[in-house]
């Protein structure tokens, strides 16, 4: 048996998994990962010579000869690498370890899962490879590696007088305000060619901070040893290795007999994803849209809505009625987890903000999606997956020096799977309370505890056809992204909301 982690660990600052223990082998860097998450949580870990995997609690091993058998492999194999590269170019191995990271959260939550299953009979183990759930967005959009440009296309690594930003212009209101925010006249419908003009000329910082004004998601690219060193860093008192988390106003509860509500007010990817894996777990999820902007993921291919929303209830609001807004409220009081990935603003602005419903309700579990935090003074700027990634210095290098993105739009899937492993915590560890869940934290937990950007990152070559990368000894293929199958057809927005709101009432 060997001696507990703690040392090499930042503890956030709730400890829901308290009085508990996790158990885990040598040899598998996933498994060493998913107990860290546990030991953050508060459960107490040690290295045990005698099992293939992870043993938390009571519960049964999981993970023993599923995970691979060090970082790079976990990378190669997520479909990640695939999507990180020059367009037609060797894929390159991404800083850190963020495929490893997402396969050890989902590690520890089928961990979790299985002890509450064993107790809880309307529970369900969750069994995914967190790794390969990186790739799914793009497997369904059918995206490749694309570089500088996101393969999503709407982010781009543009190069300012000071440093690198990226630009992430993925809706079509940040299009319509790069006039305002350049202060330069755009020409046509194509307004990258002033971006990088006027980039050229202009500080960093002084574009960024332009651009957060107006609500266009730019992000300045540090190398990752910066991360910990910025104005919001240092108000959060951050240092490597970073929590994924912070956990405040932690109430105890009672210890919950079987999976309850979770109200999921958020959009897109991260959160979505949160409430799929909980609604996977056996909880009950109603999807919150408004009726006059409905889930933007709505409008993309519907196979990758309803992967994440089939099975849910869903249910629309007018954000602008009292009425509406009153029966929301109560909504949230009755539930057991929220998710929600809005600006802090936007819900304290409505009188529903977090502050104000857990005064209400201590015991639900809150999970705050955002771009950097709830607290600090960046607590309101607007981040989305690829940018998010980019300023936590999650970027690699081609064999010419120059930067191209990791993933597709990475700091989503990766802060899905450690929201839902976080609110599972609370949820199993009797206790409600704010789980604090940035994108950009998220990614720099990935980083290690003194992370580095190489200058040229470890590219594969070509075996016979097929790209592989050379690692332990081995030659690994790199896998292209896949999806699963959804469940079924996701709800149509507010179909539910009679039903919903009428047992609310009864």
């Amino acid at each position: 048996m060997g001696e507990p982690m703690g040392e090499h660990a930042v503890r956030p600052t709730g400890f829901p998994l308290e009085g508990t223990c996790a158990r885990y082998g040598p040899r598998r860097p996933a498994v060493h990962d998913a107990a860290r998450l546990l030991e953050l949580l508060g459960a107490r870990a040690e290295l045990d010579d005698t099992i293939d995997g992870l043993v938390w609690g009571d519960a049964p091993p999981v993970g023993a000869g599923v995970a691979a058998r060090d970082e790079s492999t976990d990378w190669a194999e997520s479909g990640a690498m695939a999507l990180t590269g020059r367009a037609g170019g060797a894929p390159l191995v991404a800083p850190g370890a963020p495929a490893t990271a997402a396969r050890g959260a989902a590690l520890a939550i089928r961990a979790l899962t299985a002890a509450m299953s064993s107790a809880m009979p309307s529970a369900s183990t969750v069994t995914v490879d967190g790794g390969r759930l990186l790739g799914e967005h793009a497997a369904i959009l059918g995206l490749r590696r694309n570089g500088d440009v996101s393969p999503s296309g709407g982010c781009r690594l543009i190069p300012a007088v000071d440093g690198l930003l990226a630009v992430n212009l993925a809706r079509p209101d940040d299009v319509d305000l790069v006039g305002a925010w350049l202060e330069v006249d755009v020409e046509g419908d194509d307004p990258w060619a002033a971006v990088v003009a006027a980039c050229s000329t202009r500080s960093g910082a002084e574009l960024t901070e332009r651009a957060q004004l107006i609500g266009i998601p730019v992000a300045l690219v540090p190398q990752p040893r910066d991360v910990v060193d910025d104005e919001q860093s240092r108000f959060r008192h951050q240092r490597f290795p970073v929590a994924p988390w912070r956990i405040t106003r932690e109430h105890a509860g009672v210890k919950p007999r079987e999976p309850g509500l979770v109200v999921d007010l958020s959009s897109m990817w991260a959160g979505p994803l949160c409430a799929h894996l909980l609604g996977l777990a056996g909880f009950r999820v109603v999807k919150v849209e408004s009726l006059s902007r409905p889930d933007g993921a709505r409008r993309g291919p519907a196979p990758f809505y309803d992967l994440l929303h089939s099975g849910h209830q869903s249910v629309a609001f007018d954000f602008g009625d009292e009425t509406d807004l009153a029966r929301l409220g109560l909504l949230l009081d009755s539930a057991d987890v929220v998710i929600e990935s809005s600006r802090p603003r936007a819900l304290d602005h409505l009188g529903l903000g977090p502050e104000t419903v857990l005064s209400r309700s201590p015991a639900t579990v809150w999970v705050s999606i955002t771009g950097y935090g709830r607290v600090g003074p960046w607590r309101n700027r607007v981040a989305f997956g690829d940018d998010a990634a980019a300023s936590a210095g999650l970027i690699a290098c081609g064999a010419d020096g120059g930067p191209v993105f990791c993933g597709d739009a990475i700091a989503d899937p990766l802060t899905g799977l450690h929201g839902a492993l976080a609110a599972l915590a609370m949820y199993e560890g009797g206790r409600g309370g704010l789980v604090d869940v940035p994108l950009r934290d998220v990614v720099a937990s990935t980083l290690g505890g003194s992370p580095n950007r190489p200058a040229v990152s470890v590219a594969a070559h070509r075996v016979g056809g097929v790209w592989t990368l050379a690692t332990n000894g081995e030659q690994v293929a790199v896998h292209e992204p896949v999806a699963r199958p959804a469940a079924g057809r996701a709800a149509a927005s507010g179909v539910d909301t009679d039903e919903v709101l009428g047992a609310l009432d009864s």
